[in-house]
């Protein structure tokens, strides 16, 4: 029994030794505390249609590494997503993430399914207001509609974002699709959902205004 038991235990530290070699590291504790930049958004942010690591949140945490910032993006968007999902979202994701910065990346599906204007600039201010009050800093990302929605609807539409980005004392990107948004091969067959392609333009238009909120820091 003894020489049982001492190969019992030898294989049992073998086992132990083989886990750890095989065990994901753990993350730094750098990482662990390092600020966040939440990103509240639709599907054009969550990457609806394209490759895992595809998307313009994952090319902003590689050039924010690149470029010696700490923050880690933890992207909270979900297609589909109005501001009014986005607003009832919001309190949960700032208790768990405290996050130093946070996008927001919605209402283009509150303008496509020609909802109430005056709801979604209510949203918008609801939820600048709560990531300020929070301590966070807050960039508002602007989208248009197509003209085939009247020009009064889209004129109050376009209109919104800097309204609510400026009450609220939020920093701006007017249009998401600034540069390209005319251009179909930029887009996905459905015509709404930029592609693969087009990730490092919307990463583009958010950064110069993204890159003052991390100064500001």
């Amino acid at each position: 029994m003894g020489g049982f038991g001492r190969a019992r235990r030898a294989v049992l530290a073998g086992a132990a030794a083989l886990a750890l070699v095989l065990a994901p590291a753990s993350p730094p504790a750098a990482a662990a505390d390092a600020p966040a930049l939440l990103v509240v958004g639709d599907s054009i942010s969550a990457a609806w249609g394209l490759p895992p690591g595809s998307g313009w949140t994952d090319l902003l945490q590689s050039r924010l590494k690149e470029r010696g910032h700490r923050e880690r993006v933890v992207n909270a968007s979900i297609s589909g997503d109005t501001t009014s999902g986005g607003r009832s979202r919001l309190p949960g994701l700032l208790a768990a993430h405290k996050p130093a910065i946070v996008v927001i990346e919605l209402g283009g599906n509150d303008g496509l399914r020609g909802g109430s204007l005056a709801a979604t600039r209510e949203n918008l201010d609801a939820m600048i207001g709560s990531a300020r009050a929070a301590g966070a800093k807050v960039l508002v990302i602007g989208m248009k509609l197509p003209p085939n929605y009247g020009p009064a609807y889209t004129r109050q539409f376009d209109a919104l974002f800097a309204d609510a980005a400026k009450a609220g004392g939020a920093a701006l990107v007017p249009f998401f699709f600034a540069g390209f948004g005319e251009d179909r091969d930029y887009f996905q067959p459905d015509g709404l959902h930029p592609t693969e392609a087009a990730q490092p333009k919307l990463l583009d238009n958010v950064w110069p205004q993204l890159v003052r909120l991390l100064a500001r820091r």
